[in-house]
């Protein structure tokens, strides 16, 4: 098996190499092997693993869910119903943050397409701003 440098696990992967040393220190990647002359080296399940804790972080996933589905995924006899669960409180974050920038794409519209013009001192955008959140 070819072992790849973190330069080309980088490449291969989308991932910054001082990310990559992140996820290292963190635990959501393993420390990589390393060559005699203390280089990182790493393998094709590090390159699965990488892309898998990419796919995760743009799905919003955070570090604790995601180490959680790493946990999970190690254990392959288990049932899948925890990693579903993970998946269904992340849904509900997803799905309370978008009604909450609903609500918030509302407030802005009035403010945005109800400004009248005028003066500073009776800005009706200032004043709806100072407002928000406390209707």
């Amino acid at each position: 098996m070819a072992m790849l440098m973190i330069g080309e696990l980088a490449r291969r992967t989308g991932a910054k190499v001082n990310t990559i040393r992140f996820y290292e220190d963190i635990g959501l990647m393993p420390l990589a092997a390393r060559t005699d002359s203390g280089r990182r080296t790493y393998g094709e399940a590090d390159v699965r693993r990488l892309k898998f804790i990419r796919n995760g972080r743009e799905l919003g996933f955070s570090t604790e869910e995601l180490k959680s589905l790493i946990s999970l995924s190690e254990q392959p006899d288990r049932d899948c119903g925890a990693a579903a669960a993970i998946a269904r409180r992340h849904l509900a974050g997803v799905e309370a943050r978008m009604a909450r920038l609903a609500l918030l794409r509302t407030e802005l519209e009035e403010v945005a397409f109800n400004c009248d013009g005028g003066h500073m001192a009776d800005c009706q955008i200032l004043e709806a701003i100072a407002e928000a959140g406390s209707r």
